[in-house]
């Protein structure tokens, strides 16, 4: 080959080296030009918490397209994100598979995800190992930023704030309506995310002087939960609290009401009392119970209804709690891949690390968003909703505390027909 040829080819090895389609974690340079940002998302795509997978995933679509017909990350000339789905099937060990996939094959530069605290445990661990971002916007067990790991930022409120909400509403509850409560007894789904609920739950109740009279694990997607109802049924607690995934809530709601099982309350934790389909399984017999989430519906917050509204009409139904959660995620993720400027996990942590936001899509889920120095949101909101019926329709009405509450809201309390 002469001389000639070979200056041309290298010419066009040149030109092609300067342009990248799409830019994984190996980062942005001076002179490439990166229209695509790869990230990943580990979801439940399939199995039984496919809906709320979906109803994620769809909140992140629209996030995704909302950005990148704004300009896409303009630091990075525009480079519009793309987003890589994995399905954990809610299988902790499938979570781990996916996350090394991702990273390894799929060169993303950030992983997001992934619904289940326990499939979100492991997963992150491979992303500490890595030294990649992981993003976790929905799970909630404590632990998950308790471990001294660098590269993970949480979006969502700990399962222990929950908790310790749920006890200052029983308390206030106890007080206002003059309903004394003595006894609680805790069900919860035996995986991390219940383990971590009752350990929080163990700390605040006995502090607010409520016994716990009744501590019943039972194990995730169970057929038959009567034991558990009569056992609960036994012992008569003064308020039932629980955590459980979709099929577990409905089965045990329908249950409760079969046996005819009354506390002063029905104190749901989330996750399944608060999925899209929870009501079309269990019915009316879901009426009255209380659950506790970070936004709702009727919540009064900028761009709430907006946001809401739109999704409705490009999905058909509306956004529960962590759909808002995934879609104020990206925009928080966007954010601070425009401060970092570059793809370069490294760089990516640093401007996590700094995040500080007070405006735009973010405040439909809370005034400001920032972390502290182990990745924790420090300010993620929370109020209890209750299951009522308005004008003949089964809602979630938002109830406490009473500045967030519904206008015109009212709490049933205690459980009709409870003989206390």
């Amino acid at each position: 080959m002469n001389n000639k040829c070979k200056r041309f080819l290298g010419l066009l090895l040149t030109v092609a080296m300067s342009f990248t389609l799409v830019v994984g974690c190996g980062g942005q340079n001076s002179g490439t030009a990166t229209k695509e940002v790869k990230m990943g998302t580990i979801l439940p795509l399939s199995g039984s918490a496919a809906p709320l997978g979906k109803i994620g995933q769809q909140a992140r679509d629209m996030a995704i397209e909302e950005i990148n017909e704004a300009g896409g990350i303009k630091s990075l000339g525009g480079a519009k994100i793309k987003m890589v789905y994995a399905d954990s099937k809610g299988d902790p060990a499938v979570g781990v598979s996916e996350a090394e996939r991702l990273i390894t094959q799929e060169e993303v530069c950030l992983i997001t995800g992934c619904y289940q605290s326990g499939v979100a445990m492991p997963s992150t661990e491979v992303a500490e190992r890595y030294q990649i971002p992981y993003f976790v916007d929905v799970p909630s067990e404590d632990q998950i930023t308790e471990r001294g790991y660098k590269y993970i930022f949480r979006l969502a409120e700990k399962t222990s704030w929950r908790n310790l909400a749920q006890t200052e509403f029983v308390t206030e509850m106890s007080k206002k309506y003059n309903t004394p409560v003595k006894t609680v007894g805790l069900i919860y789904e035996n995986t991390a995310w219940g383990q971590g609920a009752v350990r929080a739950w163990e700390k605040y109740l006995p502090e607010a002087g409520l016994q716990i009279i009744m501590k019943e694990p039972y194990p995730t997607n169970s057929s038959d939960l009567t034991p558990v109802v009569l056992k609960a049924k036994q012992l008569n607690p003064d308020i039932i609290m629980m955590v459980s995934y979709v099929s577990d809530a409905a089965l045990l709601t329908k249950t409760f009401a079969e046996h005819q099982v009354k506390p002063l309350a029905f104190i749901g934790t989330s996750g399944g009392f608060a999925d899209p389909t929870y009501y079309n399984l269990a019915g009316d017999a879901s009426e009255y119970y209380f659950d506790i989430f970070t936004w709702e519906p009727d919540v009064n917050r900028p761009s709430s209804k907006e946001v809401n509204e739109r999704f409705k009409a490009k999905y058909g139904y509306g956004m529960n709690a962590e759909a808002v959660k995934a879609y104020a995620g990206m925009y928080v993720i966007a954010d601070a891949l425009e401060r970092a400027g570059s793809t370069e996990p490294e760089k990516i942590r640093e401007a996590f690390a700094a995040t500080n936001i007070n405006e735009g899509p973010t405040q439909m889920y809370a005034s400001q968003t920032k972390f502290d120095k182990t990745g924790q949101m420090i300010n993620a909101p929370l109020v209890i909703c209750q299951y009522q019926k308005v004008n003949g329709k089964m809602e979630r009405v938002t109830v406490w505390p009473e500045n967030e509450a519904r206008v015109g809201s009212e709490i049933i309390w205690p459980y009709p027909g409870v003989a206390k």
